[in-house]
């Protein structure tokens, strides 16, 4: 009987520990993935959890990405990218613009203007983050993709239709391009994380504020302001976004786990990223009109006057990459180009 019950307790400690092996090689590795906005906004919801999702299955269980929204994990979206670098998270989604002047290249994206189609200019910014960034601006950092937003727009607590409709408001910009522009416009641009913008707007400190319409449900901006101004056919600006995982964190993967994620990231993903955000506009757009808010459509040669107030901004821009020795006009004329090809 003792013999029989050794013989039992030896199998099961056998099939405990074949079990125990089977769940660490089903789960590998954990990615700690790290953004500011909460887990129901559109990015979320619509872009990282699908490309965790996918990394996941594609891993067969052995990627696990734990999401952590609304800056879990701590410290403030700013802090994002050197969260990246430094490990404090292994993946991070954030906004480009949010350390400005540190990656000056991506801003070629955010000039007014520039963009008209969120899918091809997601596109036209992977290939130049190929050929121009990824050794350079991002050489500490494993970028997994790159991608812009819908058109950039006016939300604001007044009836704007003209620049001149602008000045003296108290507007939160999301860029260092952006804010320019309201300065231009006769603005102060008040800089702030997109998170804060409910109780920015809620309190008064800001009189409006310039984002897509994706994002305005989950801010609830159409609740907090009665008047939206939006470009027929333009974009007033965009942001940049990157999704960055830590370096030392991708390469200590091993080769066939390296692939999933490679698979899973790169071009074909930002131009779905970015695609995707610029689709929730419209669901975003009709819950405003389905409010009663008023949205001022700026069309024709009305666009002109926004135009020639932002034109000094090109020329400001391009200084500015050639004293930090980059061409500026070389990249807004490869951005262009990229972009023209794209929607051919």
């Amino acid at each position: 009987m003792i013999f029989r019950r050794t013989l039992m307790g030896m199998a099961g400690a056998a099939v405990a520990a074949t079990l125990m092996a089977t769940t660490a090689m089903a789960q590998e590795v954990t990615l700690r993935m790290h953004q500011f906005l909460p887990p129901q906004a559109n990015v979320p919801k619509l872009v990282l959890d699908v490309w965790a999702d996918n990394v996941e299955k594609d891993s067969g269980g052995r990627i696990k990405v734990e999401r952590y929204p609304s800056m879990q994990l701590g410290g403030k979206p700013p802090e994002l990218m050197d969260q990246a670098i430094d490990g404090v998270a292994d993946i991070v989604w954030t906004v480009v613009g949010y350390t400005p002047g540190r990656y000056p290249s991506t801003e070629v994206f955010e000039l007014p203007f520039i963009m008209t189609n969120a899918r091809a200019a997601s596109s036209a910014y992977w290939q130049m983050f190929e050929k121009h960034m990824k050794d350079g601006e991002f050489k500490d950092v494993h970028i997994l993709g790159t991608w812009v937003h819908g058109p950039g727009m006016i939300h604001v607590n007044k009836e704007v239709r003209t620049p001149a409709d602008m000045e003296g408001l108290k507007i939160r910009g999301g860029s260092r391009l952006v804010n320019s522009l309201l300065e231009k416009m006769g603005s102060t641009p008040v800089g702030m994380p997109v998170p804060a913008v409910p109780e920015g707007l809620s309190k008064g400190v800001i009189d409006g504020t310039t984002i897509p319409w994706e994002v305005t449900g989950a801010l609830k901006v159409p609740e907090l302001v009665d008047y939206h101004t939006e470009f027929e056919g333009n974009a007033l600006y965009v942001l940049t976004f990157v999704l960055a995982m830590n370096k030392d964190r991708y390469e200590g993967l091993p080769a066939d786990l390296q692939k999933v994620i490679d698979d899973n990231s790169g071009l074909e993903f930002s131009i779905f990223a970015g695609g995707t955000q610029s689709d929730s506009d419209g669901p975003a757009r009709q819950a405003a009109v389905d409010r009663g808010n008023t949205i001022v459509t700026v069309a024709g040669d009305d666009v002109q006057a926004w135009r020639d107030v932002a034109q000094p901004i090109y020329d400001e821009w391009i200084a500015d990459m050639t004293s930090k020795g980059i061409d500026g006009q070389a990249l807004i004329d490869e951005a262009k180009m990229l972009m023209d090809a794209y929607d051919k």
